[in-house]
């Protein structure tokens, strides 16, 4: 934080100081000078000002986002709450947490001890370095309080009041209360497992700019979420949707996303699922391959689906068959 701050400010100095060479310039006897350095000084003044202004806002928004303080949360972690929370981590956090293989990615595979840089990997390292975190007792989770975990979840704000970015762009602030504490449960009853590589978040300027310039996600939960009953239903299916991650690439009501300076184009899966049987969906989910022979993209992470129950994809089936 230390570095970025003295940025923000020798931003900030250089466009007093580039703002009062335009003011001289614009006072000069010569017309050239008035013209060219007037105008160059301007345009420059504003630039920097504004990489001022922007890194001030990410600045702002990263250290101190003003997010409510942790809930006094203790949960019991009972063997209902740790068989739920397996299921759901088993379904979600894995694909990040899991520990990292030679080739520097997620084994997706246990301990879940953290440590891929997820801004090195999608081509962001830019904007600094976005690395997750060991979700096992032998990391930083032993220094959670539960009210600080759910926090994290809910909020995307660690125990020091620090905005996680990554973890801003994913769904999870929507888990229902009794879900993250399922979660919540499930990581506590797990061995301690150590990781020696430096965890966390940590944004270089150009990352706080983007930050500050509304490019990367800066969302506040909702204090308490209640998930729609349980069964096979479009209702549950869109929350299955949810904590499945899927409607973090196909979009928020699951019609595909256009391609964007953040990324390509996801497909709408919906024209595809409306032709399929009940039972060729659940084997498509299951084996990764569409019942044309066409096995998905390598991009498509049908491997955390494939672990669902039968109902969930019965009901996330029931979900992309209806109105979006």
């Amino acid at each position: 934080m230390f570095t970025n701050i003295i940025i923000m400010l020798l931003m900030l100095s250089l466009t007093a100081l580039l703002g009062w060479l335009t003011w001289r310039a614009f006072k000069a006897q010569r017309k050239w000078v008035k013209t060219a350095g007037g105008m160059g000084g301007s345009l420059l003044t504003l630039l920097v000002g504004a990489i001022a202004i922007t890194g001030g806002l990410g600045l702002k928004a990263f250290y101190f986002p003003g997010v409510l303080a942790a809930p006094d949360l203790t949960v019991a972690g009972t063997a209902e709450q740790v068989a739920r929370g397996e299921y759901l981590v088993n379904i979600s956090c894995i694909g990040c947490h899991s520990s990292v293989g030679a080739d520097g990615n997620p084994t997706e595979q246990h301990p879940l001890t953290g440590g891929w840089n997820i801004a090195a990997a999608e081509g962001f390292g830019f904007a600094g370095d976005m690395v997750t975190e060991n979700l096992t007792p032998g990391g930083k989770l032993a220094g959670y309080s539960d009210g600080e975990l759910f926090r994290v979840l809910r909020h995307s704000v660690n125990n020091r009041g620090q905005r996680l970015v990554f973890m801003d762009f994913m769904p999870y602030k929507q888990l229902s209360d009794d879900d993250i504490e399922a979660i919540i449960a499930y990581l506590r009853s797990l061995p301690p497992n150590e990781n020696t590589v430096e965890t966390g978040d940590k944004l270089a300027y150009l990352g706080l700019m983007m930050k500050g310039a509304g490019m990367l996600s800066t969302e506040t939960g909702m204090a308490s979420v209640t998930a729609p009953a349980e069964g096979i239903s479009a209702e549950y299916g869109a929350y299955v949707a949810l904590y499945g991650d899927c409607r973090g690439c196909h979009g928020s009501t699951m019609e595909g996303v256009a391609e964007s300076s953040m990324g390509a184009a996801v497909p709408n899966p919906r024209p595809l699922v409306g032709t399929l049987s009940e039972e060729q969906f659940l084997t498509m989910m299951r084996t990764g391959v569409r019942p044309s022979g066409t096995p998905f993209s390598d991009d498509m992470p049908w491997q955390f689906a494939s672990r669902m129950s039968d109902n969930d994809l019965r009901a996330l089936y029931a979900y992309l068959r209806a109105a979006p």
